[in-house]
């Protein structure tokens, strides 16, 4: 086996969160501060443990943090103070292969086709074009998009887009998945797609998600653990475990227990704004 297939990612695991629950933690923020050049601080004394197979929504108003806290947590950027201390020691750069970011925006290449745009985390690894193709027809098929690897992006629909983007995450069989809203631009139907979608893979993969919302309804649809947090500087404010069992199909959200755990998220969301002096405001 040459170097470069050594470095091609195992195909899709055969584990399921039934098999692996909740575990011990993953990765943490110990103490994290985060103050901009421009003297602003978005982060200030950020205490959070990522556990192994949990679905963590990190939930507040806009300007709380929640996105750089995610970038932090995929060393995209360091903290100013404090540590991200991951399971196994080393720091993120020592983890860039268990790590999948999935942005607001799906971020796709214009000139590349759907499949090259989902070979790119692999390329990045050194892994050849023909190597990778297992890797990327095993990705498109988990989202649905076989059949649409060789168009571009420009004749895709946002979902769709989307979904090209989630499978570019996969395609490295990440240990964990860091997504920064990336539905939040969908139509209403399309992202109740793709939120079931998304529980489905992590069903699949077993692996942990951490997922920056202003929706409480799909936070609590999607988690297992909510972390609401207040702005100016960014911070902690309430914890809310979901006790739902998993896997959830869209009858959740008419249950009387969604209903209950909504009401509780938007009041700790409202109490969340209320703590922020500058008066934010937030989406539900």
């Amino acid at each position: 086996m040459s170097a470069t297939q050594a470095r091609t990612p195992p195909p899709p695991s055969h584990r399921s969160l039934d098999e692996t629950p909740l575990g011990a933690t993953l990765v943490a923020l110990r103490g994290v501060d985060k103050t901009f050049a421009n003297g602003t601080t978005a982060l200030s004394g950020l205490a959070l443990d990522i556990r192994e197979n949990e679905f963590v929504s990190l939930l507040g108003p806009s300007g709380c943090g929640k996105s750089t806290a995610l970038r932090i947590l995929a060393g995209l950027i360091p903290p100013s103070r404090g540590e991200v201390a991951w399971a196994g020691g080393g720091r993120a750069e020592d983890h860039r292969g268990e790590i999948g970011f999935v942005f607001q925006e799906p971020t796709l290449m214009p000139w590349a086709s759907v499949a090259d745009n989902v070979y790119l985390p692999l390329r990045l690894r050194g892994v050849s074009r023909r190597d990778a193709g297992d890797a990327i027809a095993a990705s498109l098929a988990l989202v649905g998009l076989s059949k649409f690897a060789e168009a571009y992006p420009r004749e895709l629909s946002g979902g769709m887009k989307m979904r090209v983007s989630i499978a570019r995450a996969l395609s490295l069989r990440p240990r964990i998945l860091l997504m920064d809203e990336p539905f939040a631009a969908l139509d209403e139907i399309t992202r109740f797609k793709l939120n079931d979608d998304l529980l489905r893979l992590q069903h699949e993969f077993a692996c942990t998600v951490v997922f920056v919302t202003h929706s409480v309804y799909e936070s609590v649809y999607l988690s297992t653990r909510i972390v609401v947090m207040a702005a100016r500087p960014g911070r902690i404010v309430a914890e809310i475990p979901i006790g739902a069992p998993t896997p959830r199909t869209e009858t959740f959200r008419t249950t009387p227990l969604y209903g209950a755990l909504c009401r509780e998220a938007s009041a700790a969301l409202h109490g969340a704004m209320d703590a922020d002096p500058a008066g934010g405001s937030a989406h539900l």
